[in-house]
């Protein structure tokens, strides 16, 4: 599948083009409803938020990043290999095919070398949504953000980097190192890790849709929201690092000799809350957990 892509110098151009009414206007490649003003609306400001043009420069390096966008048609699993430094974004949505938005940053002596190095970077999206590069060259990052069908299966692996998964019911596995995991609206089978990350976790619903989640990291802290009602088996805690709770089902004590209560260093519990239900695990070792709640009323 081919990449439509853009320098992120030309995007001026042609944001202007669109606003001066010429109908059928594409932006990076996907055709804009001219009749819907807030669609458009809504468009320009995804377009600023993901991949922005904030190049750098300092004595040694200069930076440039580049916009790729193409759909692929729906499979049953999508599968993102971030073999390169950069973050991966899932979202599910009404739709029937995938949107893969690719942003590619590379960084050199020059501005045309690294502009050189860019181009030398393509998109892969025949199985797994993958980066090569034709010329060996180390300066340069991918990262994505992909729109998919609600009803999805995802392996995503990322490096130096944060996955973000938000409204998708399917088989989800991730893993990532040096970044955060955000996962919000999820249902099905949820199971993955970071290294040296933190992890924010919003429990919608009244109770899980699925066989459950399982989500750890090793030096993180751990941010975890759901209802008052919530109905799971809940286990969570961390070795080294605080708890907070704002559910007392999930406070954490121990009993001594004495019959006091006190919290101990290791600080883990399970329990089935409010009746229980699928399993909920997020664990970290080092870094503190908070619990926390919101009104759902869906």
């Amino acid at each position: 599948m081919k990449f439509i892509s853009r320098n992120l110098s030309n995007i001026a151009a042609a944001m202007f083009t669109l606003v001066i009414g010429v109908t059928a206007t594409a932006i990076f490649g996907q055709p804009v409803r001219s009749d819907s003003k807030a669609y458009i609306a809504e468009h320009k400001s995804y377009q600023r938020e993901f991949c922005s043009n904030n190049n750098w420069s300092n004595d040694d390096n200069v930076s440039v990043r580049d916009l790729r966008e193409t759909t692929i048609p729906s499979s049953s699993e999508i599968s993102v290999d971030g073999n390169r430094n950069g973050g991966v974004s899932v979202k599910g949505e009404d739709r029937s095919d995938v949107l893969v938005r690719a942003c590619v940053q590379a960084w050199a002596k020059t501005e045309a070398e690294a502009k050189a190095i860019a181009d030398g970077v393509k998109i892969n999206t025949s199985q797994t949504i993958k980066a090569d590069n034709s010329v060996e060259e180390k300066n340069w990052s991918v990262s994505y953000e992909i729109r998919v069908p609600r009803n999805t299966n995802l392996n995503l692996t990322a490096h130096n980097g944060g996955i973000s998964i938000s409204d998708v019911n399917g088989a989800m596995s991730f893993e990532t190192t040096n970044g955060s995991v955000s996962l919000i609206g999820l249902y099905g089978s949820v199971k993955g890790r970071t290294t040296n990350g933190g992890v924010n976790i919003k429990l919608t619903g009244r109770s899980w849709n699925g066989s459950g989640l399982e989500v750890t990291t090793s030096n993180g802290g751990v941010n975890l929201m759901m209802s008052k009602d919530y109905s799971a088996n809940v286990e969570t805690g961390t070795i080294n690092g605080g708890y907070k709770t704002e559910i007392p089902a999930l406070a954490i004590t121990t009993e001594d000799i004495k019959g006091d209560y006190y919290r101990p260093q290791n600080k883990t519990i399970q329990t089935n809350l409010n009746g229980g239900g699928a399993p909920i695990k997020v664990t970290t070792t080092n870094g503190g957990v908070r619990i926390s709640t919101f009104e759902d009323n869906h």
